[in-house]
């Protein structure tokens, strides 16, 4: 299993800035609390170790639970499928409006999180020798990545689905792909595990899955738990640890070809939280080290590239 670093530097401004981040945020409570108040079920076990959920802590109003084995952490409380897919879309497209910051940083966005995504998937599927590859893009649309897949003229077929019409078998039918993008579907699906599974059943025998997710057992998000300002619903709506999305896909019938935490903000998005006056709790060493000079930082994300330690996963598998 292949476990790879990235030296490709760029500023937390550039791509997901604290300051601009709190009014969609806000947005996002507030949808999530009206569709919550249709809420019928509460979570009750883990997807990816199956064992028993254990109450954690508070974001804002809502309340998320723990997979102890893993680390993984989950919304508590749900709504019917067909309202959660509703916010799903809801949130997206005002994230993608004039009214957030998101249209200000879609230049910066483009060159160093969505070209970086788009070399990557090129060069696995090269390293497999996979060539005019069909892609099926599982994403709550608008998705800033599709001009890209279809505009480089490397793939055969590129289409793209909404997650929640995918669960519910709509959309396509009596089609395999060679490769599926889940880039951070997971994070904010209604069922992770059942999507998966779909997801498998529209890919060719030996086919590629590629996943990005924040992750719980990455270094700001252990150091900020609930006061991590990244961490909300629905966007969030599950935040599994790297040990807990290994489980679920190894579950759901994939073998892993490559597990990496290629992140390079997590120092930088600690920092930023402190400046914004976070309350946050830190021993003799961790103040140290991010009082060290810029160097010292630096050398210490890369430490947490190659230890798995970053809170930004990257994973390829393959279809068994």
């Amino acid at each position: 299993m292949q476990s790879v670093q990235t030296s490709h530097l760029f500023s937390l401004a550039g791509v997901k800035p604290l300051e601009g981040l709190l009014r969609y945020r806000d947005h996002c409570l507030v949808a999530t609390e009206k569709a919550l108040a249709h809420c019928n079920q509460r979570r009750r076990v883990s997807p990816c170790s199956g064992e028993e959920l254990k109450q954690w802590k508070k974001v804002g109003k809502f309340e998320y639970f723990r997979c102890e084995a893993s680390g993984s952490l989950f919304l508590a409380d749900l709504p019917e499928p067909d309202i959660w897919a509703d916010l799903l879309r809801e949130v997206s497209r005002y994230r993608d409006s004039s009214k957030t910051f998101h249209q200000e940083i879609r230049p910066s966005r483009a060159e160093n999180v969505l070209k970086p995504k788009l070399t990557w998937i090129k060069n696995v599927l090269r390293l497999h020798n996979i060539q005019n590859a069909s892609i099926l893009e599982v994403v709550t649309p608008p998705s800033d990545l599709t001009p890209f897949l279809k505009k480089c003229n490397y793939f055969g077929e590129v289409l793209t689905v909404d997650e929640s019409d995918l669960l519910k078998q709509e959309t396509i039918r009596n089609h395999a792909f060679h490769t599926a993008l889940l880039l951070e579907s997971l994070d904010r699906i209604y069922d992770p595990k059942n999507l998966l599974q779909v997801t498998s059943q529209h890919l060719k025998k030996g086919g590629l899955i590629f996943v990005t997710a924040l992750v719980s057992s990455g270094f700001d998000m252990m150091l900020l738990q609930e006061k991590n300002i990244y961490l909300f619903p629905p966007d969030r709506t599950n935040c599994f640890s790297r040990k807990g999305l290994e489980q679920l896909l190894e579950k759901s019938g994939f073998e892993l070809l490559e597990v990496s935490t290629p992140g390079i903000l997590d120092v930088e998005i600690v920092k930023a939280h402190l400046k914004q006056g976070a309350s946050i709790s830190l021993s003799t060493f961790e103040r140290a080290l991010l009082d060290a000079p810029e160097e010292v930082c630096n050398d210490f994300q890369a430490f947490l590239q190659k230890s798995e330690l970053s809170s930004f996963a990257r994973i390829v598998g393959r279809k068994k």
